[in-house]
C-alpha cells in the first residue's frame, strides 16, 4: 500500500497475504489433556524462560535463560551448576560431536560454549550486517556444518510479535561451515524462521516458518538438493522448535494457537499497521494452551498432546525425546518439565 511507504519503516510496513483457513481442533488436532500429567522440574533462582534444552555427553540437561545463563541439570531436573553467562540471550541449543555446546544467542550470534564455561562467537553477521535474531540450529554428525535460523533480520528479540503482524518475510535459513568459517543463506523470505532439525541420513533439514503456520523441508542430498518444499502446512498454531527422535518422529512445539483476529486482518495492511501501533503500548493476548505435535517422516501428525488453562505448562517452545520421557521447555515458564512416554496414546486422524 502506497500510504504505508510514507511512514518510517521502523513503525512497520505490513504486507497483504491470505492466511489458510484454520484447522478445526478435531481429528488429528482434537482437544485433549495429555499434557496435564506433565511434571515441572526444579526452578533456577532469579530467572525464567528456559526456551530450549539439550542433553549433553554427560547425560545432563542444559538450558538457557532470560538473564543469559546456561544451566546444567540432572535428568530429574535438579539444578547442578551454571555453566556460563553468554552475555546475551541464549535460545536454541545443540551439542557438537566434540562435546561443546553450540548456541544461537539472539544478541550475540552463533556461539560455541565449552562445558568449562568458555564462550566463543563463531559468527554474528553475514555480508557485513549483523544477524537480527539468531534462533535455532542443528549440526551434522561429522561436526562440520551448522544449520541455523535468523528469525527476523528486522525485528529483534522481544519484538517478534511485530514480525508476525507485519509478515514481511525477514527470516532466513543459513549454513555455517565450521571448517572454513564461511556462512551462506539457503532460504530467504521466511516469515519468522524458527526451529531447525536435520532429518534421517541428513538428506534434508526442516525449518519452521512460525508466521505462516508451516514447516519447510530443504533438501541437502539427492536430485532435489538445493530445493525446498512444504513438509507440513496449515498448522493449528505457531510452530517453534523441532527435534528429531533419531528414528521415526519429529517433535514440534506449538507455543500458541492461531489468532482469528490476526488471520482475519491478513489481507488488510493498513489495519495491521494500526494493530502494530496498538501492540507498542499494550500486550497482545496469548492463549494459555500447551500443545505438542509428533510428526512422522511423511509429514503426518502421529501424536497430539495438549493442555489448557492458566495452570497448564503452556507456551511450550521445545520438546526433546530422551530416556523414556519428553522433556519440555517454555519461554513463559520458570522451569523445565517432563512427561513419561508411557502415558502417551496414539493419535487417530
Amino acid at each position: 500500500m502506497k500510504l504505508l511507504h510514507l511512514v518510517p519503516e521502523s513503525l512497520g510496513r505490513p504486507v497483504a497475504w491470505r492466511a489458510p483457513a484454520p484447522q478445526p481442533l478435531r481429528g488429528a488436532y482434537r482437544k485433549n489433556q495429555a499434557l496435564a500429567r506433565i511434571q515441572r522440574l526444579a526452578r533456577v533462582p532469579g530467572t525464567t524462560g528456559p526456551e530450549s534444552l539439550a542433553i549433553g555427553p554427560d547425560n545432563s540437561l542444559y538450558s538457557g535463560f532470560h538473564d543469559g545463563r546456561i544451566v546444567r541439570f540432572d535428568l530429574r531436573g535438579n539444578m547442578l551448576k551454571t555453566v556460563c553467562n553468554t552475555g546475551g540471550r541464549p535460545l536454541g541449543l545443540r551439542f557438537h560431536p566434540d562435546g561443546d555446546l553450540l548456541v544461537c544467542d539472539t544478541q550475540r550470534g552463533l556461539l560455541r560454549v565449552t562445558l568449562s564455561g568458555k564462550v566463543t562467537v563463531l559468527v554474528d553477521r553475514i555480508d557485513g550486517k549483523r544477524f537480527g535474531f539468531p534462533d535455532d540450529l542443528d549440526v551434522t554428525r561429522d561436526g562440520r556444518f551448522v544449520y541455523f535460523t535468523d528469525a527476523s533480520s528486522k525485528w529483534g528479540y522481544e519484538s517478534d510479535h511485530f514480525d508476525h503482524i507485519e509478515h514481511g518475510g525477514h527470516g532466513r535459513l543459513l549454513c555455517h561451515d565450521l571448517v572454513d568459517g564461511k556462512t551462506r543463506v539457503l532460504m530467504r523470505g521466511l516469515c519468522f524462521a524458527n526451529g531447525v532439525a536435520l532429518g534421517p541420513d541428513e538428506a534434508y533439514v526442516l525449518v519452521a516458518e512460525t508466521g505462516s503456520y508451516r514447516v519447510h523441508r530443504y533438501w541437502l542430498k539427492g536430485e532435489r538438493a538445493g530445493t525446498h518444499d512444504i513438509f507440513i502446512d496449515n498448522l493449528p498454531g505457531f510452530p517453534d522448535n523441532i527435534r528429531f527422535n533419531g528414528r521415526d518422529c519429529f517433535w514440534l512445539a506449538i507455543p500458541a494457537k492461531r489468532n482469528p483476529i490476526l488471520d482475519g486482518l491478513a489481507p488488510y495492511p493498513l489495519l495491521r499497521f494500526g494493530l502494530m501501533q496498538y501492540a507498542r503500548f499494550l500486550p497482545l493476548p496469548v492463549s494459555h494452551t500447551a500443545m505438542v505435535l509428533g510428526i512422522d517422516l511423511e509429514g503426518k501428525v502421529v501424536a497430539n498432546l495438549q493442555d489448557h488453562g492458566r495452570r497448564s505448562y503452556h507456551f511450550i517452545t521445545q520438546v526433546l525425546e530422551a530416556n523414556g520421557h519428553l522433556y519440555c521447555s517454555s519461554l513463559h515458564q520458570d522451569t523445565l518439565a517432563r512427561l513419561p512416554l508411557s502415558t502417551l496414546e496414539p493419535t487417530h486422524g
